[in-house]
C-alpha cells in the first residue's frame, strides 16, 4: 500500500565572487520519496556504523523521520510516502532505491544480499507511479552512490557500486558520469562524503576520497566547501539542498556555519537514530523531480 502526501507547505573554501550573496541562491522545489521507519532496527552489520548491539529506539526513529518529512512539507517541497517492509529495515534508506531521470526509474541492484529483496518492492512502486523502470547489470546503489551535479553524475566506487557502473547509468540513462573512489570505510557510499549544494557548490570531506578522485573534484570548476571530519562524521554531508535551504545534520554546527557563509540557509534535523544503521536525511529521500 502506498501514501501520497502531497503538501507544500582543516580547510579554506574556494569562494566564487556571488557565493556569499543570499539573493543569488534560489530554493527549487523537488519531489522526494521517503519510506515509514515501522521496521527500522539493527539486525546484521554491512557497514561501519551498524552494531548489532546497540537497540534502536523505534519511536524516537519515527518521531526524527516524520520531523524529516514535515521539514520538507515546510520548504514547500512534495513527499510521497511508501510503506516498509518486515523484515526489510533499511527501506527506510529510499536513497538506495535508484535514480530517476524525468519518467525512467533505474532500480537499484544491491551489494548485499540483506538489502536484495527490496529492489522488486521498489521497482514495482516505480512501476505504479507510471515509471519506465530500467535495471543495471553492476551493482549499483542508487543515490547513495550517485549524484547529479546538474552537469554531470558524480559515482562513487569503492565499497558498495561497481567501478562500471557508471559507464552503465551512462549507458542506460544517458547521464554523463565521473567515477571517484571512495578511500575511508566510514564514508562508504558517496552521499555521506559528498554533497551537491545547487549547480555551482559542492561540499565534501577530502578525508573520503583518493588523492585522484580529489583532482577530478578540483576540475569541475565548481565552487568548493571543504568540511571538516567531526562534522563529516555526524554525517553533515548526508544534506538535502534545494538550491538555498539545506537540511543537514543538527549537530554538524561548523557546517551550518560555512553554509550560512556561502549564502545557503541551514536547515537542522536530528537524525541520529538512523546514525546507528549508517544513515542520514539524505538517506531517507530520493529525488523524483528535480
Amino acid at each position: 500500500m502506498t501514501q501520497t502526501l502531497s503538501e507544500t507547505s582543516d580547510f579554506e573554501p574556494l569562494v566564487a565572487d556571488s557565493a556569499a550573496n543570499p539573493s543569488l541562491r534560489e530554493a527549487k522545489p523537488q519531489r522526494f520519496l521517503m519510506c515509514r521507519p515501522g521496521n527500522f532496527e539493527v539486525y546484521y552489520s554491512i557497514n561501519r556504523w551498524m552494531d548489532v548491539t546497540v537497540q534502536v529506539d523505534a519511536a524516537l526513529a519515527m518521531a526524527q523521520w516524520e520531523n524529516l518529512r514535515k521539514t520538507y512539507l515546510r520548504l514547500g517541497h512534495s513527499v510521497e510516502v511508501m510503506d516498509d517492509v518486515p523484515g526489510l529495515p533499511d527501506m527506510v534508506f529510499t536513497a538506495n532505491a535508484g535514480i530517476i531521470k524525468g519518467g525512467k526509474a533505474l532500480v537499484s541492484k544491491f551489494r548485499s544480499e540483506y538489502r536484495q529483496p527490496e529492489e522488486e518492492y521498489f521497482a514495482q512502486w516505480f512501476q505504479a507511479q507510471g515509471f519506465d523502470v530500467v535495471r543495471p547489470e553492476l551493482v549499483n546503489e542508487g543515490e547513495g552512490d550517485f549524484l547529479w551535479t546538474g552537469s554531470v553524475m558524480l559515482g562513487g566506487s569503492g565499497f558498495r557500486s561497481e567501478l562500471g557502473a557508471g559507464p552503465e547509468v551512462t549507458e542506460l540513462l544517458g547521464l554523463p558520469t565521473e567515477t571517484l573512489e571512495l578511500v575511508d570505510s566510514r564514508w562508504y557510499h558517496i552521499d555521506t562524503a559528498l554533497a551537491i549544494l545547487d549547480e555551482r557548490t559542492i561540499a565534501f570531506v577530502p578525508e573520503a576520497f583518493s588523492p585522484r578522485s580529489l583532482e577530478i573534484l578540483a576540475g569541475l570548476g565548481l565552487d568548493q566547501i571543504r568540511v571538516c571530519v567531526e562534522d563529516a562524521e555526524w554525517f553533515a554531508l548526508n544534506a538535502v539542498s534545494d538550491g538555498k535551504n539545506v537540511v543537514v545534520a543538527e549537530q554538524a554546527v561548523n557546517f551550518q556555519a560555512q553554509l550560512a557563509e556561502h549564502g545557503f540557509t541551514p536547515v537542522p534535523v536530528d537524525v541520529s537514530e538512523f546514525l546507528k544503521s549508517g544513515g542520514g536525511a539524505k538517506c531517507c529521500t530520493l529525488i523524483l523531480d528535480r
